[in-house]
């Protein structure tokens, strides 16, 4: 490969993990509309629900708040990619601390992507599937705001 080969895979390397981040931060701060601009037009996700299209993934994730989930918090790790020209997949290991109708739970699982550069040069999902390893309830109860470690309640 050329420097300019190589520089420009880093770049793309980079612009995918920075997709991957901006998911879980779109999601967990409610920015539904960005949220749903990092799928293609006709993009999926394959989770709790299998949806297909923005149009209908501006609706699916704000309306998961409708339902038993009151919050969450995403944080993924040990990204993989496999990058060939245009398109990429691989996976990304997810941890979610969350409350499902006031209790916290704990779940992680892994999220199994396809993602293409589009016309206008940005990396999209094609499709997000996430697979959970497991779900289950907190031993003791925490929920936004609280802090039994004072030292933790810090002002913002």
């Amino acid at each position: 490969m050329s420097l300019e080969q190589r520089v420009q895979r880093l770049e793309d390397l980079h612009a995918i993990g920075q997709l991957r981040a901006r998911y879980c931060q779109f999601l967990d701060d409610r920015r539904w509309d960005d949220l749903a601009n990092l799928f293609t037009e006709d993009g999926c996700f394959d989770g709790l629900s299998l949806v297909r299209g923005r149009a209908a993934l501006r609706t699916f994730f704000p309306n998961l708040l409708e339902g038993p989930l009151d919050a969450w918090w995403h944080f993924s790790s040990n990204e993989t990619i496999d990058l060939d020209g245009d398109t990429a997949t691989g996976q990304t290991w997810l941890y979610q601390p969350c409350v499902v109708q006031g209790t916290p739970q704990i779940a992680a699982g892994r999220y199994t992507d396809s993602i293409v550069r589009e016309p206008d040069g940005a990396w999209r999902f094609a499709v997000r599937r996430v697979r959970f390893f497991y779900w289950v309830t907190s031993g003791t109860p925490w929920f936004p705001g609280r802090y039994d470690y004072p030292a933790a309640d810090l002002p913002s």
